[in-house]
């Protein structure tokens, strides 16, 4: 997965990109400490795949990933120039999903760009600049759209009334996902407003209950993501190591870290879910699919000669492993199958593909 981030300067987004990834991106309280874009990769944590390293003990484990782009944050009238974070929603374009992320708390030694802290006030002035981007954007479109529809070209016109759909609803205050399109309409628009949203609403170790509260039901009634946390509790996590971090968790009654929390709803906002390849000799690893994906699909995320040459898929559940400890078992409890190309593959599902070379 890519996810961008954004949001108002000084709600907490960079210290959010470092909580998630460790790079170090600079944190301050001043609006604008973001100048450039940072990018981190993330190894997407799996109880699951540590699990499957500790039975098989392969030399390698490698896990999915997200990519994280922080970009400078957005304040009103980005669209026209003011601030630096609309030079920057370029970079977010081709993601998967956005992290919007809302300050929740109060707190007088931390500036806040409009002097109060309203989330839902701060969620309008990141959509208005989101949807005045993807105006731009349109309106850019319009005039080659409008030449190759002279042609007389049945998709050439079909793309024109796409974008003038846009353009009224953009022009109108709605995001692009309120114009109703098919998957294939919304090939190459790379509209902000038509990506799945995700807010993460930062809250102190002293959280503001009712600003909590109005995030939560805007996202259910917007259809988005909801993740509350405390990102300053998130950073010191971070900086712990693992058995470390563990401890530290039990000790606060979490079950999740805020990645684990971010990676869960993001997966859960994108219809994603995961398999494995497992094996002593070379490596454990998980791949990341859209659920509903056929076998030969999740083969060519391994490789395009798998998918080309797809025979079948040798499959069994990572819970079923786990219990009998080995594929010898499996075997012998008849727990392995073997899937054709019509099969789609499950989360949890542990893969060997056949293929011709």
């Amino acid at each position: 997965m890519d996810i961008g981030i954004v949001g108002l300067p000084n709600v907490g987004k960079s210290s959010l990109f470092n909580a998630l990834t460790n790079a170090g991106a600079q944190a301050s309280n001043y609006p604008f400490t973001t100048i450039e874009p940072n990018v981190g990769v993330v190894p997407i944590p799996d109880k699951r795949l540590d699990a499957l390293f500790d039975l098989f003990k392969p030399p390698k484990k490698t896990s999915a990933f997200i990519r994280f782009v922080d970009i400078a944050g957005i304040v009103e009238g980005a669209s026209k120039g003011e601030g630096l974070g609309n030079k920057f929603l370029a970079n977010i374009r081709e993601v998967d999903a956005i992290i919007h992320v809302v300050r929740l708390f109060e707190d007088e030694n931390i500036t806040h760009v409009s002097g109060s802290v309203d989330p839902l006030r701060d969620i309008e002035i990141i959509e208005t600049e989101l949807m005045l981007a993807d105006l731009e954007s349109v309106e850019k479109m319009l005039p080659k759209a409008e030449s190759n529809a002279k042609s007389g070209s049945k998709e050439a016109k079909a793309r024109l009334e796409v974008l003038r759909k846009l353009q009224k609803a953009l022009s109108e205050g709605k995001p692009a996902s309120s114009v109703e399109l098919e998957e294939e309409e919304k090939k190459d628009l790379q509209l902000l407003t038509m990506k799945p949203m995700l807010y993460v609403g930062n809250n102190s170790e002293k959280p503001n209950e009712e600003n909590a509260k109005k995030l939560r039901e805007h996202a259910q009634k917007t259809g988005a993501g909801f993740v509350e946390l405390c990102i300053k509790f998130e950073a010191e996590i971070a900086e712990l190591d693992e058995e470390e971090k563990h401890l530290f968790l039990a000790e606060t009654g979490s079950e999740y870290t805020g990645l684990e929390k971010i990676v869960r709803a993001g997966m859960q906002l994108l219809n994603m879910c995961t398999f494995f390849t497992a094996g002593p000799e070379v490596e454990v690893r998980s791949w990341l699919i859209p659920v509903g994906c056929p076998a030969p699909k999740a083969a060519g995320k391994i490789h395009s000669d798998i998918e080309r040459g797809f025979i079948c898929a040798e499959v069994y559940g990572v819970d079923d492993i786990l219990e009998h400890k080995s594929e010898k078992a499996l075997k012998e409890k008849g727990l392995i199958r073997q899937e054709g190309r019509d099969y789609i593959i499950k989360d949890g599902d542990v893969c060997v593909f056949r293929f011709n070379v």
